[in-house]
């Protein structure tokens, strides 16, 4: 290969990387150009207080934390019943085997 040929070859790769970069920034340009273009949509709408849906959150509350608070003192009550009876058992248990 001459050298003519390899600047030639290489001059037309310049023109191409110079057309590639004009095409790069004629999208970034467009691209910001439809993005100020572009409408902002509605500010959010803000709710108002509903009282009616917080009281009725609170009673549900309310009432699982009273309905948790019966079932653990019934497990309790029913921990504290099984334990008596073990007890019990293996007194009459032991007076069993010594023969009263």
């Amino acid at each position: 290969m001459s050298a003519v040929e390899k600047a030639a070859r290489e001059a037309v790769e310049a023109a191409d990387n110079a057309e590639q970069l004009k095409l790069i920034a004629a999208v970034l340009q467009a691209q910001q150009i439809l993005s100020q273009q572009q409408p902002q949509g509605p500010a959010p709408v803000r709710q108002e207080f509903d009282a009616k849906k917080w009281i009725v959150v609170g009673g549900v509350c309310i009432a699982g934390g009273l309905v948790a608070s019966l079932f653990a003192v019934v497990v309790a009550i029913g921990a504290m019943s099984v334990g008596i009876l073990a007890l019990v058992l293996r007194s009459m248990w032991s007076d069993y085997q010594k023969g009263r």
